[in-house]
């Protein structure tokens, strides 16, 4: 059981597990299918979460194969994404704003390791009122091979300064737990849209069901003193 003073760092993932975009983007996605006349596509959403763009589109274009342009898919669902995301505050997820003003009045580094391009990233981060928590954002054009690669997870450490071993990695998708755990940290999954496989649960890491679970489990010796 992780106690606090194992960690010199934390990392977080940012859609579906600091931000609760994940459900915004499937909204948008329905939105792009019907415009083009599709039915329920939502098995390729599933496949796209925890992707960067590259990779997504090769979701999109392996999925609609024979049925439409995957790029005209692409544009339309990202311009209804963006229109969601940047017209209106971006929602937090239960117990973000909590666990964010612990680790920062403890003053441990903390850091962001996601998919999205850096600088969209701290546009969310930003509009969502979070990144001023945050030492440093890395975002999936910042890396060679992005999730469920290790190199993003190895980055941000590199980055803070601290041997992934000496981190705490929380994530919502399978890509970014595989990912932190190849880099070697040690790993909270707080699944949104997609459930753990048992192919995944066998990486033996530690499923919780929001972030405000994260200070009960692995705080302890802090929630002690208060």
């Amino acid at each position: 059981m992780p106690e606090l003073r194992q960690f010199e760092a934390v990392i977080f993932d940012m859609d579906g597990l600091l931000l609760d975009t994940e459900r915004i983007a499937l909204s948008a996605f329905n939105e792009t299918c019907e415009h083009f006349g599709l039915g329920n596509e939502t098995e390729i959403f599933m496949r796209c979460v925890g992707t960067n763009s590259e990779l997504g589109e090769a979701v999109l274009k392996q999925g609609f194969s024979g049925k439409i342009d995957h790029l005209d898919f692409a544009r339309i669902w990202d311009a209804n994404y963006l229109e969601r995301t940047t017209n209106s505050p971006i929602p937090l997820k239960n117990g973000a704003t909590e666990l964010l003003a612990r680790l920062t009045a403890l003053a441990i580094p903390i850091a962001v390791a996601t998919s999205t391009s850096s600088d969209r990233a701290r546009q969310k981060l930003r509009s969502a009122g979070i990144l001023t928590h945050f030492t440093a954002v890395i975002g999936g054009d910042q890396v060679t091979n992005s999730k469920p690669h290790p190199d993003i997870y190895a980055n941000a450490a590199d980055v803070l300064g601290v041997t992934p071993a000496k981190c705490l990695a929380l994530e919502d998708s399978e890509n970014g737990v595989r990912s932190a755990t190849s880099a070697g940290m040690t790993v909270i999954q707080i699944p949104d849209l997609v459930q753990p496989t048992q192919a995944l649960r066998s990486l033996g890491h530690i499923i919780l069901n929001s972030l405000r679970d994260v200070r009960t489990y692995a705080f302890q010796e802090e929630n002690q003193g208060n």
